[in-house]
Parts: C-alpha cells; sequence; structure tokens
C-alpha cells in the first residue's frame, strides 16, 4: 500500500442488509449449530471515547504481538484451521494441480549493467527467483540465489541497485516477509562483501552516487514491537563505502520541518543532482532538488505541498523531465530548468490525454504506456515530444518494461492477461518491431478459455468495467463457482495479469472475475478519489453491483459466489460481507485493514489517512469510518459467509490484529453453519516474497475452502 508503498456525491450511510440480517429464530439457531468448535477467545472491558460515544474493543489485547497469551490464542487458531482444512477430500488434489501449473521455468526480462546481462529465473519450483549473469554469449552464472539465504525460504531479495559502471551492488533482504530490510553491498566481480551489513532499513530505494556510497531511507526503530509500533518519521541517509552504519549522516527528515512518514532520495545518472521526494501519506509529494556539483549548496523546491504525484524521471545538463498529475488526473509529462524548477515554469512535453498514463526511458525515447479501460496501449516519442509510432502489442493485456540505457538499441517488455502466461519481448527500437524473447513453457492452454471486459451500473449510476475469465463453452445457468476479486484505493490499478494460482482456479472449472472499482486508478486521479474518505462507500457499492451482475446474468449465484482482495482489499470484502452476507457463499479477507477506528496507531498506518481518514479526525469521519469498519460491524443473529481469513504473524504493514480481531468477533456473533476460520502463516509477512511451497499450501486451502463451502463434493 506504500507507494501506489492513490467528486461524486457522499454516500452517507451504508447499505441497510436485507432478510438475512434479520434476528435469526433461535430454533433455528439451534439446528443451525456451529460444525466448528472455536477457541475461546477472552473480552475484556476496553472502551474508547470518540466524540462523546463510547465504542467497546473487547479484543484490544489481541494487539499484542508480543504477549504469550496472543502467541497460544496464534496457536490454538491454526490447529482448530488446520484441522478442518484436513478434512477436505480434494485438497491435495488441489495441491497437485497448483504444484504443476507452478512448475515450469520462469524467465524475467533481461537488465545490463557494465559488462554483465542480469536475469532472474526460478526453475519451476524454487522459493525464490535467482539472479543471474553473463557475459556476451558465455554461459550464465548464479550472482544471486535467495534460496541460500535460509533454510525454509523465508528470507528474499527484496530490493536491489547497482552502480553506473555495473562494478558494486547493493542489496536488501527481508526476513520472514519483514518491511524491516538488511542492507549487503558486494564487488560484482569477486562477489566479495564491502563493508558491515546495513540493518533497520525500512521503505527505502538504494540511490549511488558514483562508486563512493549511497543515499537510503528509514525510520528510528521503535520501542516495543518493530512489528507493530508507529513509525511516521522518516530519514532518508547517506552511506559511505567502509564506514560504519552509525556514522552515516541524516540528509533530510530529522528536524520537526522535515518531518514526513515517507522520505526518499535518488541521484540522477549524470551525478549532478540529489532529487528529493517527502510525504504524509500514500498520496502527494513535495519535492527538493540539490547541486551535487556544489559542495555547499542548499535544497531548492520544486514544490512546496503534497497535492499531487510528482517525480524527475530525467535529467540533460540542468534540463529536468517530470511526470506529474498536477493539474492532471490522468498524467502529463513537463520539462523545467532545474535552476527555476518551480511549476508556474513548467513547459509540456507530452500533454495530459483521457487515459492514465506511466511512462519509461530506453535507448533515447520515451514510451508512454496507457491505460484504455485497464489495457495497455503503448505509444513512443521521441525527447522533444513528437510521436514516433504505436507499438504494436500482443494482443489485450497489460504490457510492462520498455526501460533502458540512452544508448540502448534493443529494450524488453513483458505482457500478460487473465489467461495469457507472460511472455518476454524484444522490441527493436528504430523500427518498433517486437519478437518473442521468452515464452514459458506451462501446461495450460490460453486457447481453451475466454477473457472477456464488459461494464456494469453501480447504485449511483456510474459505469464500472469486469473482466471475467473462464473455460470456453462455460453455461449460464448460476451454477459456476466464482471469485469475485477487488482492491478499490490507494490508486492502484487491476490490469490484466496471469498467474498459476489463478490458473488452477480456471482450470478446476471456477469463473474468475476482477472488478476495476473506484478508488483505484484505472481512470486517473478523479476515479480514485471517488473512492477515498467520505466517499469509500462508493467503493462497496461498485463492488456489490458486480457481485449482482455475475449473479443477475447467471454467471453464478449466491450459493456459489465467493468475494476476496487483500490488505485495502481485504477491507473491501469485509465491510462487504458484513453490509450484504446474502449476496455471497465464501468471503476470503488477506492480510486486510479491518479495524478502521484504529489502523492509524499502528507502523506506518497513519500514512492511508488520504484514502480513509481517521477517526480522530472529525466526528463525521468518526461517524463514517465506524459505519463501515468491519470490525465493529459484526452483527448477532445474522448469517454470514463461510469466511476464512488469511494473514501473517510478521505482518508489519497491515498488523495481524486486524485479522484476529475480525475473526474473533465472527466467531463470537456468527449465526448458522457457515465456519469462521483464520489461517495465520508463521514467519511470513504482508505477501511479498512469500516462498513458493508456502503459496501452494496456502492457495490449496483457499481454494478448498471455498469449493468445499460451496457445496462441491469432487473435482
Amino acid at each position: 500500500m506504500l507507494k501506489q508503498a492513490l467528486a461524486l456525491s457522499v454516500a452517507i450511510a451504508l447499505t441497510g442488509c436485507n432478510s438475512s440480517n434479520e434476528p435469526v429464530d433461535s430454533n433455528v439457531a439451534v439446528q443451525n449449530k456451529k460444525q466448528v468448535s472455536y477457541p475461546d477467545t477472552r473480552k475484556d472491558n476496553v472502551v474508547d471515547t470518540y466524540f462523546g460515544q463510547q465504542v467497546a474493543d473487547p479484543y484490544r489485547w489481541l494487539e499484542d504481538d508480543m504477549s504469550a497469551e496472543t502467541a497460544e490464542w496464534v496457536k490454538a487458531q491454526n490447529n482448530t484451521t488446520f484441522e478442518y482444512l484436513a478434512n477436505i477430500p480434494y485438497r491435495d488434489q488441489i495441491k497437485e494441480t497448483l504444484t504443476e501449473l507452478m512448475d515450469f521455468e520462469k524467465i524475467g526480462m533481461p537488465f545490463k549493467k557494465g559488462k554483465y546481462t542480469y536475469f532472474y529465473k526460478n526453475d519451476g519450483l524454487q522459493n525464490q527467483y535467482v539472479l543471474y549473469r553473463q557475459f556476451e554469449d558465455g554461459e550464465p552464472e548464479v550472482f544471486l540465489d535467495p534460496n541460500t539465504f535460509s533454510e525454509d525460504g523465508t528470507t528474499s531479495l527484496a530490493g536491489i541497485s547497482f552502480t553506473e559502471d555495473g562494478s558494486l551492488v547493493a542489496y536488501q533482504i527481508s526476513e520472514g516477509g519483514s518491511d524491516w530490510r538488511k542492507v549487503i553491498v558486494l564487488d560484482t566481480e569477486t562477489k566479495k562483501q564491502i563493508g558491515e551489513t546495513l540493518v533497520d532499513v525500512k521503505f527505502s530505494g538504494i540511490s549511488w552516487y558514483g562508486n563512493e556510497g549511497f543515499y537510503y531511507s528509514s525510520y528510528d526503530k521503535p520501542k516495543g514491537s518493530e512489528l507493530s509500533a508507529k513509525t511516521d518519521q522518516h530519514k532518508v541517509y547517506y552511506h559511505q563505502l567502509n564506514t560504519p552504519q552509525s556514522a552515516d549522516k541524516v540528509i533530510y527528515g530529522a528536524t520537526a520541518s522535515e518531518k514526513h512518514r515517507y522520505v526518499g532520495a535518488s541521484v540522477t545518472k549524470d551525478k549532478h543532482y540529489l532529487i528529493i521526494s517527502a510525504s504524509v501519506s500514500t498520496s502527494g509529494n513535495k519535492l527538493f532538488i540539490k547541486d551535487l556539483t556544489k559542495p555547499h549548496s542548499k535544497l531548492v523546491t520544486i514544490l512546496d505541498h503534497t497535492n499531487s504525484d510528482t517525480y524527475v524521471m530525467d535529467s540533460e545538463g540542468s534540463k529536468l523531465t517530470l511526470v506529474t498529475n498536477l493539474n492532471a488526473p490522468n498524467k502529463r509529462i513537463v520539462t523545467v530548468d532545474a535552476n527555476n524548477p518551480a511549476p508556474a515554469n513548467w513547459q509540456d512535453l507530452i500533454p495530459e490525454t483521457e487515459n492514465v498514463l506511466s511512462p519509461s526511458m530506453g535507448g533515447g525515447y520515451i514510451f508512454a504506456r496507457y491505460m484504455v479501460d485497464a489495457v495497455s496501449k503503448v505509444k513512443q516519442f521521441d525527447k522533444k515530444g513528437n510521436l514516433v509510432r504505436t507499438i504494436e502489442l500482443p494482443g489485450v493485456g497489460t504490457a510492462y518494461g520498455f526501460g533502458g540505457e540512452k544508448d540502448d538499441e534493443v529494450l524488453y517488455y513483458a505482457f500478460s492477461n487473465y489467461k495469457t502466461p507472460t511472455t518476454s519481448y524484444k522490441l527493436d527500437i528504430k523500427s518498433g518491431k517486437s519478437e518473442v524473447y521468452q515464452k514459458p513453457e506451462i501446461n495450460f492452454n490460453p486457447d481453451n478459455y475466454e477473457s472477456k471486459q464488459v461494464f456494469y451500473t453501480s447504485k449511483d449510476g456510474t459505469k464500472v468495467p469486469i473482466i471475467i475469465t473462464y473455460k470456453k463453452g462455460l453455461e449460464l445457468d448460476g451454477s459456476n463457482p466464482t471469485i469475485l476479486y477487488g482492491y478499490g484505493g490507494f490508486n492502484v490499478s487491476l490490469t490484466p495479469s496471469f498467474s498459476s494460482s489463478r490458473a488452477a482456479w480456471l482450470k478446476m472449472g471456477g469463473v474468475y472475475a476482477v472488478a476495476n472499482i473506484r478508488g483505484g486508478g484505472e481512470y486517473g486521479k478523479n476515479w480514485h478519489k471517488a473512492g477515498t474518505q467520505l466517499q469509500k462507500q462508493n467503493v462497496f457499492d461498485d463492488f456489490i453491483a458486480a457481485a449482482e451482475y455475475l449473479i443477475n446474468k447467471d454467471y453464478t449465484s449466491s450459493k456459489k459466489l465467493a468475494l476476496n482482495g487483500g490488505s485495502n482489499g481485504g477491507l473491501l470484502v469485509g465491510a462487504v460481507m458484513t453490509q450484504r452476507p446474502e449476496l455471497f457463499k465464501v468471503a476470503l479477507p488477506a492480510v486486510g485493514v479491518l479495524d478502521m477506528l484504529r489502523y492509524h496507531t499502528f507502523t506506518a498506518g497513519a500514512g492511508w489517512a488520504y484514502d480513509y481518514g481517521t477517526a480522530d479526525q472529525s466526528k463525521e469521519m468518526f461517524k463514517y469510518l465506524k459505519n463501515y469498519s468491519p470490525v465493529h460491524n459484526v452483527k448477532t443473529g445474522v448469517q454470514y459467509p463461510a469466511t476464512l481469513v488469511t494473514t501473517g504473524d510478521h505482518d508489519d504493514r497491515v498488523v495481524p490484529a486486524h485479522s484476529y480481531k475480525f475473526v474473533a468477533e465472527l466467531q463470537d456473533k456468527q449465526t448458522g453453519s457457515n465456519p469462521t476460520l483464520i489461517r495465520i502463516e508463521t514467519n511470513a509477512g504482508h505477501g511479498a516474497g512469500t516462498p513458493t511451497s508456502k503459496m501452494i499450501d496456502q492457495y490449496a486451502d483457499i481454494f478448498g475452502f471455498t469449493l468445499h463451502n460451496m457445496g462441491v463434493t469432487k473435482l
């Protein structure tokens, strides 16, 4: 959630629930006695007061991730969950299908650094991708193998940065999925470590200043739990090679006036300028520049407000090229002289269009990737902003890449959609012709499947796109197991992409639907803002309307429909399942933001306030949040969908207490026989770097739980 780490009428109240929200007759409740015996969860008499209103928080104790009692609760919940999952007859069969579909060679797009060409590769079922390198036409050799970082594969390569000449590299590792990272520097020729390992680095890029040192970002290590304690003053440091980390100099962020939650630094390729971006939330940034050729130069302000997302894409002499959505919700590219960089002096190079822009540079050209109804279109421009050509893509889907050095003659890009495995292409920059560079050999034939985009109407009349993928010949009889997936926040766009887990669901006959709801970035900043703060209900209404569309068009029925989302998407699932429980048979909230009154008190959660607002902000905002906060809207006497909550005990992005408290409320109040379980991955975080072996196990459990509760007896 960090970077993506997002003017319609306000939705005043939550959608009223239908008959399934009526109190259930006590005799019926006895007949539908829960099939699962849940562990006891202690209730405390914790009460908070917001604007004169008292709000109980009986499971506050589960926020303490350092307590033995919480650890025992986690263990007991996992025992209950895995005992239930073990009785699903085709769980191993699903695992075999997932294993088969993940067991193929995957090779990333190559990139050149110094005299070597580097690329990532996974032989099939390796827990982590391996970084290889190759000299000219020689045999590739292993450069970094994260599978050797830990015995269980839970330590991952979390970022890498080479010097311009390729002689040095700094790479980050994440242990157990944590956002706290370590940084190690190597001599690329000898692969020997240089200097000490840097520790306690968080939400950081690495930007080299020549071969002398690099800039990085972090927070002071919090007191108490490093997994859940609040971190809200980010700082940029400079690390000189072969000096101790304790000697690293703070460049920006140490003072009260420089306090921001997210700060990043980058050096232009010619080492002329240092660019610093500072944000108080996940949307909008200030921008500063420093002339590194002058020893005592001061930071010069480019932008002194956070009303836009703006960054420097390129520099040539004193000419800067910026990408911005300032006065351009769909983004534009502008140029300005570094000596006078204020917005009043910006000149459009590539003006805003009706479609959202995501540009990259390579070979002396700008490649403008536009999102048209969540699908990629790519145009090639020269550096004067003249259109050279439209790149012919292999099909309808998502293309990304197109980056490289100024003197490159060939660039690489990848293409995929929901039914087409990711294929790499080599692009001749001069001719604009593409050829396949690497096509995976996987036991999945896209020709057997259909993926189509349609538009449905949300509650307030807004047209929303949805892409539905399924086996050809599907009968629209309302009987098809269907997963509806969404996100709806932080300006994040859900564009078509392939995954082996999704392929497994399709191969088993399932329908997979992705709704491009408001709060995302599919139609630019205005689409994002229409799903934030006092307009957040638009997001939930859009998702509910997507479910109703799938049911009305007989793709599925309420008895065969599951809703799924992670992180902010976990909030989406939690809010929608508590507002319209009768609409779904299964709910799958993953690593979700579920306590909307307290989310901002953990780790970097306060930075999400641009999207959500906070309970402390105003009485109106408090009431709005409480009206949809999943933890606070579980009601006694309601039959909620069969629910499998998933989280990681080391998630320091969205702390697992959100999931713990939500499942405790559901287990206490759920009526009927639908199970409410939580699957807590140990030594795991928010999701990035999850080993392949754990992914297979996790999706086998999720799909098994889903199909079992939809009444599927065999595959």
